[in-house]
């Protein structure tokens, strides 16, 4: 098959065909790692940019997994997940005819395989950080920029915890996303599916005050209120137009309030996902270990997942081994 193509012309064009028909997310991984891809090309003495696409053989896959090795197996895992999807396009669109039965099998042999481990987040740590979150209420203000940034950081924090949300889903909740009455938000979440998110009481009531210290700012953005950011930034940045916080701003409430909680050299202990794993732990614990429900409530699409987080805390298994080994004795 003929092309004029270069090799990196061509991942060029793959990366925005995934960019299209992805998410943000997932088209930001596979430009990570198709960079990677073309890297590892050069240092296996095929230079993307001059080398035509039809000297791409199967073998790159070998190349391109050595190359990973001091990578950890879960992006390893991820990268060449990208690389296959890569070679598909190129067999699609006529680019090249690969050997699609070989690219698999390669990576097969050559991935590592990811150990699993229990989900492990220090859950004394997050409570320390939902009672500050909780105390910022009643914290001193300077001005009124600093009490809206105090509400929203707690209402932040608290929808994380009592959702089970990730992150980048509560910050692009908008006011008009939620049930007030019933308590409910419709999201968006992972893979672009609907779903139902639920909201505790203690949640409502601290979005509510948040809302209502927003009230005067909202009134006048001259937008409807069901079409304004949930979570909405507060700093000279944003001046008088109520724009969403992003989920690095997101990231950046957790790790100060982290830092502010429990000291600096917590920070990167808690991080935004911390508080899915809590909520899904909460959930097991408060249920009598029923997994189907902390599956649902998680939106986990395999059980598997919430199957690592149904495991005895070590205040559990004390208490255990205590009660058959020393009661009574």
């Amino acid at each position: 098959m003929q092309s004029n193509k270069s090799i990196k012309e061509s991942i060029q064009e793959f990366l925005a065909s995934v960019t299209l028909s992805r998410s943000a997310n997932t088209a930001r991984t596979y430009k990570n790692a198709l960079n990677s891809f073309a890297q590892a090309l050069e240092d296996f003495s095929l230079d993307p940019g001059k080398s035509d696409i039809s000297q791409l053989s199967e073998d790159a896959v070998t190349w391109f997994a050595s190359y990973l090795k001091s990578y950890s197996p879960t992006t390893e895992r991820l990268y060449l997940t990208a690389l296959n999807g890569f070679y598909e396009f190129l067999a699609a669109e006529r680019l090249l005819e690969p050997n699609l039965p070989r690219v698999r099998m390669l990576i097969r042999q050559r991935a590592r395989r990811v150990g699993q481990r229990l989900p492990q987040f220090p859950k004394e740590d997050i409570e320390n950080v939902l009672e500050y979150a909780n105390n910022l209420a009643s914290r001193p203000v300077e001005d009124e920029m600093e009490k809206l940034r105090h509400l929203r950081d707690r209402a932040f924090l608290i929808t994380l915890a009592n959702t089970g949300m990730r992150v980048h889903e509560a910050c692009g909740l908008r006011r008009g996303d939620i049930d007030w009455n019933e308590g409910k938000a419709v999201i968006i979440g992972k893979g672009d599916q609907q779903a139902v998110v639920r909201f505790s009481k203690q949640t409502m009531r601290v979005l509510e005050d948040y809302l209502r210290a927003r009230q005067e700012h909202d009134g006048g953005s001259g937008r409807s209120l069901t079409s304004l950011p949930l979570f909405a930034r507060h700093d000279k940045g944003a001046g008088k137009k109520i724009k969403p916080i992003t989920t690095r701003s997101g990231q950046n409430i957790v790790a100060n309030s982290v830092s502010a909680a429990l000291g600096s050299e917590a920070k990167g202990t808690i991080t935004p996902h911390s508080f899915r794993h809590y909520f899904v732990t909460t959930v097991l614990q408060g249920s009598g270990g029923n997994l189907k429900l902390a599956q649902e409530l998680a939106r986990h699409k395999n059980i598997s997942v919430t199957q690592r987080y149904a495991h005895l805390t070590d205040d559990e298994l004390d208490q255990g081994y205590y009660d058959i080994f020393e009661r009574n004795r």
